[in-house]
């Protein structure tokens, strides 16, 4: 049976002509399937906004080339003139529509203009194409797009942040090293709340750090799913060195020239530390090899603060200093879709707290 899609589209040209570029989205239900946008060069606006539908057919095409498609744009042009009821006078104009139809069967698709506010998630894209202006173009941020039909069954990682311990609530800084606190009543309670959560995933490998607290918060998971633990020192925090057990006050009054280091460059390691940079290779190469081991499982991994962020900066192609626009809570769920055959990745939720209201 043929599949269904919404696809909504938009362009814009800063100028006009000028900087252009088009966002589109498609939908399937009530889930979004495909997210794409582009910057291409000076361009009029009608031109954009004929790109983003003919990137959206494409897409689709690519899903299922019997679909059938409502397209609902904010271009009264766009619209009229798929539509037939417009004539197309400019020869660009008719060149575009000609692609737009040779995209995907135009006996599958109907055309219908809607408000502006009512297109504000494709003229988000657009401009976030006019932001970037070619530095990642032609982006397919929903994997979908490109993994929906694929037979291969992904590597799902479900990272699990440890449970509260003393030094959490007073953002004291907690590393790979000494004191290696243990959870407190609150992180215990956390865990527990998580690991009836984790049931639902329906794991069948768990992995956890060494630490004290990520290995109390794994035996929590491990009592309820029946799994053994794999203690990994590849999943350790980023060490601290002469910063753990410190606040970010103290670390500020006894080390103030490399505390600004530090939060300016991901590259920067404190007295005896790690440096972001060198957490975001280990991790890297920790997730790899977990893909390589077990490909195409459901995998929980019970980490750290550090750790977590960098697959979540990893997965999304952040820069190495996005590190510091990331964070994960006491006992959240943050999972990663990760094809094996070509490493492809893919964030499917980040902080996931609900289990624990």
């Amino acid at each position: 049976m043929a599949r269904h899609f919404l696809l909504t589209a938009d362009g814009g040209s800063r100028g006009n002509p000028g900087h252009a570029g088009y966002g589109a989205v498609v939908h399937e239900g009530k889930q979004i399937v495909a997210e794409l946008y582009d910057y291409i060069g000076t361009a009029t606006n009608n031109v954009a906004e004929y790109s983003g539908l003919i990137a959206g057919l494409r897409a689709i095409h690519e899903l299922d080339p019997e679909a059938t498609v409502d397209v609902r744009m904010d271009s009264k042009l766009v619209v009229e003139q798929m539509s037939g009821r417009w004539q197309i006078k400019h020869a660009d104009m008719r060149t575009l529509a000609q692609d737009a139809r040779a995209a995907h069967n135009p006996s599958l698709v109907s055309y219908g203009w809607i408000p502006r506010d009512e297109n504000s998630h494709a003229d988000r894209l657009a401009n976030k194409a006019l932001d970037e202006r070619g530095s990642n173009t032609a982006h397919r941020l929903n994997y979908l797009t490109e993994r929906l039909l694929a037979p291969e069954v992904p590597t799902e990682i479900f990272f699990i942040r440890h449970g509260e311990t003393i030094l959490t609530p007073e953002r004291k800084f907690s590393g790979s090293g000494e004191p290696n606190p243990p959870l407190t009543d609150i992180g215990v309670a956390q865990a527990d709340a998580v690991a009836k959560e984790i049931v639902n995933l329906m794991p069948e490998i768990l992995i956890a750090s060494p630490l004290q607290r990520t290995r109390q918060t794994a035996e929590k998971i491990a009592a309820l799913v029946n799994l053994p633990i794999e203690f990994d020192e590849a999943w350790l925090e980023c060490a601290f060195g002469a910063w753990d057990g410190l606040s970010i006050d103290e670390v500020k009054e006894l080390h103030p020239k490399e505390y600004e280091a530090w939060v300016s460059s991901s590259a920067y390691a404190p007295p005896g530390g790690e440096s972001y940079d060198a957490l975001g290779w280990r991790t890297d190469e920790a997730i790899n090899n977990l893909v390589a081991k077990y490909p195409g499982q459901r995998v929980v991994v019970v980490s750290h603060n550090g750790v977590i962020k960098q697959a979540i900066r990893l997965a999304t192609g952040g820069s190495p200093e996005s590190i510091f626009h990331i964070d994960a809570s006491p006992c959240s769920i943050s999972q990663i879709s990760i094809w094996p055959s070509d490493g492809l990745r893919a964030l499917r939720s980040a902080n996931e707290r609900g289990h624990l209201r």
